[in-house]
């Protein structure tokens, strides 16, 4: 049973003792787990850095063409579990990663560079990469043109670094692979999100809704990992909510609240920087993964209205019959505290259920299918009777009204078809949708009918992989699409169903979690009854009103396959036309800011002293992070002087880029009409334990410069601070 929390919060310093109070287990699972559980398989985890560009390109979720960004605040890593079973050779590997989600590209250009590392081992069958669906990580990394126009186009040096990490967290996995137990707990965490469509989850049947106690799925699921001798290894939990506390304002690279709960449950296990062990670089892997969280935002206090602080119109979102000043916000002061909220609220809710989990029991499978969906006839689930066929893809009117995390633009709105003869011209220029394109997504009003447009590459999917796997008791669900909180608990009902029919899960201990945007993307899942309403996740359900059934459908198909070990039937994979797109990774000279006559020359030093609780800032003269995205290094360190010499000659180093406290700004200057420059403000926040001492502020970087004959050079450099003292 789901409920919803409070949208007040409660004082900080009492969060942790309110979560923990709020976690209610669910009957049979909750136990201690054994000691003496006899480990079937083989387990491994491991995580690597796929931290992309962190300048210059328009960051993947939002699709506001002003958030370009311009630092950095937390690296994106891949983490990865992986899966063997000696008795029958089955075996997995799932990826959670932190960026907005996974699709068909990534997923190719991982096997390719796996059958490479690790030939025979892995297929496209048996990989899972799902996205954490944070909004704050670079674009350019999915082929489809809608997409490129959501970001900067197409970006090599994103996908490039997706897969390196991808690649690197998969490798360190299956190394890592050693006899081990799996063992799992759910729970509720409360007050950690609300629903963003509230109204169109009324639509649901009553009868449907009174089995749960809210309207946002409230589950903390967590996957316990420990090696055979009881040494914990690895947590992989999923909740639903956006990562969007950081909002559409936001430049700065970061995981937003599951990047957050990652990194506090690592530190937790493998120590701070300060002592030695880099984020991303310690034994223990924490991942927070992507379920159902289609319709649910982490901006609790709601949506109001920024120019009148009055709640924002129910049904539509608006004020004043317009989008753009509804937004969510909350809870925190800004967007760095709110998502360090709730990114703990889900640090402290998985914590105590990690300390609470049962033993899985043994067996591991995998089933997956490509399925073309424009025209698949879809049957109702329960009747079995045709429900209908899906629809050519398109987005609705109501897909431009953005929604309360990031409202749109112009004068669309939620849960309301345009009447601007404007938009009906411009959309008839690029496709004008027939009248049978126009009846199948009724009452959705087309407003870009992607599934039609070509030009020049195709605009949407049509083909999109379903997967299931299994780990003893516990199945993943593995969806290329964001589902709400209805269409979730549908489909994870179901899909369980047929399993316990099946005999793969027990019914007394089977669980099924969904893991979203993994290996494809196809927007949003609503149910039937929230389509008709058509707010932003309905006008984004591409597919058409039947789009759930059709998954809920493919879906059993799977099931039943691993219920009878048989081999799904399948569609041909979707087309990969990546290699027509640009490969232009060309960089660009670097010029040197006023002031300047080296790259890393310090333009404004830090303070003499600092306090902690305070910050401490100095700016550098830098070139373009692009040149070199420092793969597992970090572009900027916080050292501490290890000794009592003057000057100090003995450093050490007690934060990098990708802890919490540290933030770097880029900011581009002109240097003529044609050139800029970077100048680089990296920014340490102090803790409030911060111990006294000498510290001093390092930044590192490469700078590129071509001559007019000969090729191109690449130099590193480092740019050092005055030291200054903490009290």
């Amino acid at each position: 049973q789901n409920d919803l929390g409070s949208a007040t919060s409660p004082p900080r310093s009492s969060c942790g003792m309110i979560m923990r109070a709020s976690i209610v287990m669910w009957a049979g699972v909750a136990a201690v787990v054994a000691a003496s559980a006899d480990p079937s398989y083989e387990l491994g985890v491991g995580i690597a850095d796929a931290t992309g560009p962190i300048s210059d390109v328009i960051m993947m979720g939002m699709a506001n063409a002003a958030q370009v960004n311009a630092g950095i605040h937390t690296r994106l890593w891949a983490r990865a579990l992986a899966a063997h079973d000696p008795a029958t050779g089955k075996r997995f590997v799932f990826v959670s990663l932190d960026a907005g989600m996974g699709g068909i590209v990534l997923k190719n250009r991982v096997m390719k560079e796996l059958a490479s590392r690790l030939p025979g081992v892995y297929t496209d069958e048996n990989v899972g990469i799902s996205g954490t669906h944070t909004h704050s990580g670079p674009s350019g990394f999915l082929q489809d043109t809608i997409f490129q126009f959501a970001g900067s186009g197409w970006q090599p040096h994103t996908i490039d670094a997706m897969v390196n990490g991808v690649v690197n967290a998969i490798t360190a996995a299956h190394t890592n692979l050693a006899p081990a137990k799996a063992s799992l707990a759910v729970g509720e965490l409360r007050n950690s999100s609300i629903n963003r469509s509230p109204s169109a989850y009324l639509l649901n049947p009553e009868a449907e809704r009174a089995l749960y106690t809210g309207d946002t799925d409230l589950n903390m699921t967590v996957l316990r990992i420990d090696s055979a001798a009881d040494k914990a290894l690895g947590m992989f939990a999923w909740f639903a909510v956006h990562p969007t506390s950081m909002n559409n304002t936001n430049l700065l690279v970061s995981g937003d609240n599951k990047g957050y709960a990652s990194y506090m449950v690592e530190r937790m296990h493998n120590g701070a920087t300060s002592a030695g062990a880099r984020p991303g670089a310690g034994p223990f892997v924490a991942a927070f993964g992507a379920t159902n969280l289609g319709d649910v935002s982490p901006n609790i206090l709601g949506p109001h209205c920024r120019d009148t602080g009055l709640p924002c119109d129910f049904d539509h979102s608006t004020c004043n019959n317009r989008t753009e000043q509804c937004s969510a916000f909350g809870p925190g002061v800004d967007m760095f505290d709110s998502t360090e909220i709730i990114g703990q609220r889900q640090v402290d809710s998985a914590t105590a259920l990690f300390e609470t989990t049962k033993d899985l029991g043994g067996g591991i499978d995998f089933k997956h299918a490509y399925v073309k969906m424009p025209g698949l006839a879809v049957t109702d689930p329960v009747t079995g009777a045709l429900a209908g066929t899906l629809c050519s893809a398109a987005m609705g009117d109501s897909f431009a009204a953005g929604t309360i995390d990031g409202p749109g633009e112009f004068d669309f709105t939620q849960g309301a078809n345009s009447t601007n003869p404007f938009w009906d011209f411009i959309v008839d220029l690029i496709h004008k949708p027939t009248p049978a394109e126009e009846r199948c997504q009724e009452p959705k009003k087309i407003l870009l009918p992607t599934g039609d447009i070509n030009f020049p590459y195709p605009w949407g999917p049509d083909v999109l992989p379903v997967q299931l796997f299994r780990l003893g008791q516990l199945v993943l669900i593995i969806a290329p699409t964001e589902l709400t909180t209805m269409a979730g608990r549908r489909l994870r009902a179901h899909i369980r169903a047929e399993l316990v029919a099946s005999n793969v899960l027990s019914e007394a201990e089977g669980t099924v979690v969904i893991a979203g945007l993994a290996n494809g993307y196809a927007d949003y899942t609503t149910t039937f009854e929230e389509y008709q309403q058509q707010r932003y996740e309905g006008g984004s359900t591409v597919f058409g009103p039947h789009q759930l059934n059709a998954y809920i459908q493919e879906f059993s198909k799977i099931a039943r396959d691993m219920g009878a070990n048989t081999t799904p039937t399948t569609s041909a994979p979707p087309v990969d036309f990546s290699d027509k797109l640009s490969k232009n990774k060309t960089l660009t000279v670097d010029h040197l800011p006023s002031g300047a006559k080296h790259f890393g020359d310090v333009l404004l030093d830090v303070h003499p002293t600092a306090t902690a609780g305070g910050v401490a800032i100095a700016k550098f003269a830098g070139a373009n992070p692009v040149n070199n995205l420092q793969p597992e290094g970090t572009f900027a360190e916080v050292q501490r002087c290890a000794g009592t010499e003057s000057p100090c000659t003995s450093w050490v180093t007690v934060a990098v880029d990708s802890d919490w406290d540290t933030r770097i700004r880029i900011a581009k200057t002109k240097v003529d009409v044609v050139y800029k420059a970077r100048t680089w403000q990296i920014e340490w926040h102090l803790p409030s334990t911060t111990t006294s001492g000498v510290y001093r502020l390092v930044h590192h970087g490469t700078s590129y410069a071509k001559p007019l004959l000969g090729s191109g050079k690449l130099t590193p450099y480092t740019g050092v601070s005055s030291p200054f003292t903490v009290a």
